[in-house]
């Protein structure tokens, strides 16, 4: 929850001029770069991000396609801004709203009938790791996806491996940790998880991003508060390429 008219204006012109349409590097078009924007902000975005190489898209949305859900906003809506990705199942969306793995699904499927892509977040708690339980948690969270949505709807996702504990704490996941993480992900998903692209979201910054990058089963990253600023942004995907 950031931003302004004023400060989105500067951010995202820069995003839409680090990553042109044509970019004159080949290695700036090995990177796909989006950005998530608060719901007011989505038509600034299609505004300012039209023309580049960035694409645009929500932090949320509701499981409903319409009808009497005041405050909620539908993956409908989201989509007559050109949007291409909504986040769902964000760490803090879980905690902070109790949003079950269920509701979690149920968005997802309501993203992909209006035609968008879903970033479905998965990830464990700091107490959840000490006690051995990532996997069985984070099995867990995704079973509940394969249930309601199925492998071949499914492959149409993104998956981001986000672990609370290293989200805006200051503590790391090692490239190790992350790895172990995301093949485990990749051998859950089965045939289905060849072709699907495993982001790592947690602490990630110009310093550590290339590591993470580097690892076989991570395809990219979930970027929070390095997002902010270019001048961390911009790095972080130049590692990827």
């Amino acid at each position: 929850m950031n931003g302004t008219l004023a400060s989105n204006a500067a951010l995202l012109g820069q995003c839409a001029a680090a990553f042109p349409a044509e970019p004159a590097s080949g290695a700036a078009a090995a990177v796909d770069v989006a950005v998530c924007v608060p719901f007011p902000y989505l038509a600034q975005a299609r505004d300012l991000l039209s023309g580049s190489a960035v694409r645009w898209g929500a932090q949320d949305v509701s499981a409903h396609a319409s009808g009497a859900y005041t405050g909620e906003v539908s993956a409908p809506m989201v989509a007559e801004f050109g949007a291409s990705f909504v986040i769902v199942g964000h760490s803090e969306r879980r905690a902070y709203h109790s949003e079950t793995s269920a509701l979690v699904a149920g968005k997802a499927a309501a993203v992909l009938e209006a035609g968008l892509t879903p970033i479905i977040c998965l990830g464990e708690t700091l107490q959840e790791r000490e006690s051995d339980m990532t996997e069985v948690v984070i099995g867990g969270q995704l079973s509940v996806c394969i249930e309601v949505l199925g492998f071949d709807l499914l492959a149409r996702c993104v998956i981001a491996y986000e672990p609370v504990w290293a989200i805006g704490t200051g503590h790391n996941a090692s490239p190790e940790q992350v790895q172990a993480v995301h093949r485990f992900l990749r051998a859950r998903l089965g045939p289905a998880g060849a072709g699907m692209s495993l982001l790592y979201g947690g602490s990630v910054k110009p310093s550590n991003a290339a590591e993470l990058f580097a690892m076989p089963d991570v395809d990219g990253g979930l970027i929070g508060g390095a997002s902010l600023k270019i001048a961390d942004f911009e790095p972080i995907c130049r590692a990827f390429a």
